[in-house]
């Protein structure tokens, strides 16, 4: 059987569709449809229950995807090992991210990475994190980066940076003069918080109402962009992780302080599959990722001081529609 075959049949399951893998090979769908006929003859064996829509694998073609997967994965490593013999980084890395890391720190971080290893090709896409988590899973990408990032049995996340969270405000607010400012000074304000089904509004009310501290929520939002929007128009004083709003800061639209009676942190990390076979661009990706120093990603703290994380769990964020609630 042809490795050709046998990469089709990975990506159709991957990506779930037959058009989708048909296009990632440079063939017709009606070609990859055959295809997978031609493979489920040769074996004497469904792979896929057509049946349904969409259509699900068999318990055959579980158990051949994941030994198929394997194979593809490590023919795709094996190759670039060989191109980098001559200590070239010549392949594809592919990286899906959640929104909030940042648009321009990734970019910067993607143009020094291609600086050094310049024959590399990068593959970065911006996703909810469900998604992240969801490519990752099926080897559409290498890598993915992620908030408050968690492991499971086919799934491995490593630490990247903890993030800290600030006070944010507009620069006409009463509080935005304020080098630091306690939970306290946020009785009774204004709030434009995060969608209350999200880990980062979970954790930032479980901790004003560990301090007994009442805030009026009068905007909740799932993207961390329209958030900022509603806080530069003075709608209310939020809570939010300092690298986030760094770009806000500089132009002067919106103003931080750090929590004087309080640490948070919102942890990012990176995540792979388990026994992923990581080719060596995705090895130095992820080197170079974890080894790079974001000064931005915290203030210089005060002596004595130290940042505690928050739990790590899912945080699902940043999605493209926002809610709004009237006071």
């Amino acid at each position: 059987m042809h490795l050709k075959t046998l990469k089709v049949f990975c990506d159709v399951v991957g990506r779930r569709s037959f058009s989708l893998a048909a296009d990632a090979n440079g063939m017709t769908q009606s070609g990859a449809s055959h295809m997978i006929h031609q493979l489920e003859d040769h074996l004497g064996v469904r792979l896929l229950d057509r049946s349904k829509r969409p259509f699900v694998l068999t318990q055959e073609g579980q158990a051949y995807y994941d030994g198929c997967r394997q194979i593809v994965k490590r023919y795709d490593a094996l190759e670039e090992a060989v191109r980098s013999l001559h200590d070239q980084v010549a392949g594809r890395v592919a990286v899906a991210s959640i929104y909030s890391v940042g648009f321009s720190h990734m970019s910067e971080f993607v143009q020094e990475f291609l600086r050094k290893y310049p024959k590399a090709d990068v593959r970065l896409q911006y996703q909810h994190p469900d998604k992240v988590y969801d490519l990752v899973q099926n080897d559409r990408v290498d890598l993915g980066l992620v908030s408050y990032p968690r492991s499971s049995r086919t799934l491995k996340s490593l630490t990247w940076r903890d993030e800290p969270m600030v006070f944010v405000c507009s620069p006409e607010h009463p509080l935005a003069g304020r080098h630091q400012v306690s939970l306290d000074d946020l009785a009774g304000e204004s709030f434009v918080g995060f969608d209350s089904n999200l880990q980062i509004r979970h954790e930032i009310d479980k901790t004003l109402a560990a301090r007994d501290v009442t805030v009026d929520v009068v905007m909740e939002f799932d993207n961390i962009e329209t958030l900022k929007r509603a806080v530069e128009i003075d709608a209310g004083v939020t809570l939010l992780p300092l690298p986030t709003v760094t770009r806000e800061v500089a132009a002067g639209s919106l103003v931080t302080a750090r929590l004087s009676d309080v640490d948070l942190v919102r942890p990012l990390g990176i995540i792979h599959r388990r026994g992923a076979e990581l080719g060596t661009t995705a090895q130095r990706f992820k080197q170079m990722l974890r080894g790079a120093i974001d000064e931005s990603a915290a203030p210089s703290p005060s002596p004595g001081e130290r940042q505690k994380p928050l739990e790590r769990s899912a945080e699902p964020e940043a999605k493209h529609v926002a809610r709004q609630r009237a006071k």
